[in-house]
């Protein structure tokens, strides 16, 4: 038996597809086996994780027995087994919600109460998505308290009260209507009105809109959570300044920022876009790291510019969303994949919200399959950056820092090797210092 929607979904509805149960049904089973394939393996990942790190917990692998403490080893092994343990919890919460959203109608549901009470207008869809993204956002909360006040708290990296943590969470929902909302409405509205290839003209909104954001967040945005000194050491400010030269980069500046007041974490990075970038370097990396140590992560740094992968990372980026973009312009069209996901399509309101939610439920799941690829490329990239400055700077000062960072962040020196090859965007320490040292030698 079949059905016909007879509407015009590019702008709402779809272009009178011929409906066919045994599609839909197809749609519904291919979706529950690849949520349940994708949550399997992820299981099956993490429990390999933590077995592998419990189980080399007792003693410091030979390579770092001379640097790292037993006790520090351990609470690496400690805190890793703890997230991997209560990220198996949040994954599972996330895959329930999904089915929930999808297959037991609950996204269905959300929409045509909105459809009732704001009838079938932009407004609507608009109301839509920041119903579904409130609701995910509360749901999700607890994980992200527990998270904070729990876990980064037990193990001494959380120095943020409550009432920072809301003051960041009042700026962000602030910050995400002023410029999140009226960015996803013009979205939405271009979906319905630029014709058979709105994805493509969405797509270059899209990637004007984060070159944007790259251009504006030094500035404009982050200040807005943290404050940035110009950094005053004269040892470290006159090795950086060289460093920069001998490189030939420039940079708006060397900025501190006060990182201590969330979490003892470390980090340093570059940011921003053209004339704006700048240099950060968190107030907790320099409290820890000597001179030469701060030398040799800005030099890694620079080498991921030297090489460009920034630019090769946002070229990958921006292609895949193209493709995303294409692919969401064409199943929009198909009857088969609302049905199939447990919604039913408005039959004279637009259906543009429910196809760009429906999709990015759908998205992450391919992203479970193909994400060691891009795991994989981001750790050449490291190594890459790592060689850049071992010739630089020194080897030994990159890799004491790197030492000092492992500990710093408590991560695990004996990770497993099947884990690290799905999930791991930065080579675990043994195989970093295996590759430091020799070449500085």
């Amino acid at each position: 038996m079949h059905w016909i929607v007879a509407d015009d979904l590019n702008s709402g509805a779809m272009t009178a597809p011929i409906f066919s149960p045994s599609a839909s049904l197809t749609t519904t089973v291919v979706f529950a086996l690849a949520l349940c394939a994708s949550l399997l393996l992820k299981f099956w990942l993490a429990s390999r994780q933590i077995s592998h790190v419990a189980h080399n917990r007792s003693a410091v692998p030979a390579t770092f027995d001379a640097r790292i403490s037993l006790s520090a080893h351990q609470k690496a092994a400690d805190y890793t087994i703890t997230k991997a343990r209560f990220g198996m919890i949040e994954m599972a919460w996330g895959a329930a919600i999904a089915v929930c959203w999808t297959l037991l109608g609950g996204l269905s549901e959300l929409n045509q109460v909105l459809v009732r009470l704001l009838g079938d207008g932009l407004s609507q869809q608009v109301a839509l998505l920041a119903s579904f993204v409130a609701i995910g956002g509360l749901l999700d909360l607890p994980f992200t308290l527990y998270q904070t006040f729990v876990i980064e708290e037990r193990f001494g990296f959380n120095k943020t009260s409550f009432t920072l943590w809301l003051q960041d969470f009042a700026k962000s929902l602030l910050l995400s209507t002023m410029i999140g909302l009226p960015f996803i409405t013009l979205v939405i509205w271009m979906m319905g009105a630029t014709g058979p290839w709105w994805w493509l003209w969405v797509w270059g909104v899209w990637m004007g809109f984060n070159l944007l954001a790259l251009l504006i967040y030094p500035t404009w945005i982050a200040p807005l959570f943290n404050k940035f000194q110009p950094l005053e050491d004269p040892q470290v400010k006159e090795r950086v300044t060289q460093l920069m030269a001998r490189c030939g980069f420039t940079s708006k500046g060397f900025f501190v920022m006060d990182g201590s007041k969330r979490s003892a974490h470390a980090n340093a990075y570059f940011t921003g876009f053209g004339a704006s970038k700048r240099v950060v370097f968190y107030d907790t990396l320099l409290a820890q790291l000597s001179p030469a140590e701060v030398d040799a992560v800005l030099a890694h740094e620079l080498g991921h510019f030297k090489h460009q992968h920034v630019i090769k990372r946002m070229a990958a980026i921006f292609s895949m969303s193209l493709i995303g973009f294409f692919v969401l312009g064409w199943i929009s069209h198909q009857a088969w994949f609302y049905t199939g996901l447990g919604v039913v399509p408005n039959l004279v309101a637009p259906n543009d919200t429910l196809a760009l939610l429906l999709f990015m439920m759908v998205l992450p799941l391919l992203g479970t399959f193909i994400g060691p690829v891009f795991a994989q490329l981001s750790r050449k990239h490291e190594f890459e950056a790592d060689a850049y400055a071992v010739t630089q700077t020194s080897g030994t000062a990159l890799a004491g820092a790197l030492l000092k960072l492992f500990e710093d962040n408590a991560s695990t020196l004996t990770p497993d090797p099947v884990y690290v090859a799905f999930y791991y965007s930065h080579p675990p320490a043994t195989e970093r210092l295996g590759r430091i040292l020799p070449a500085s030698c």
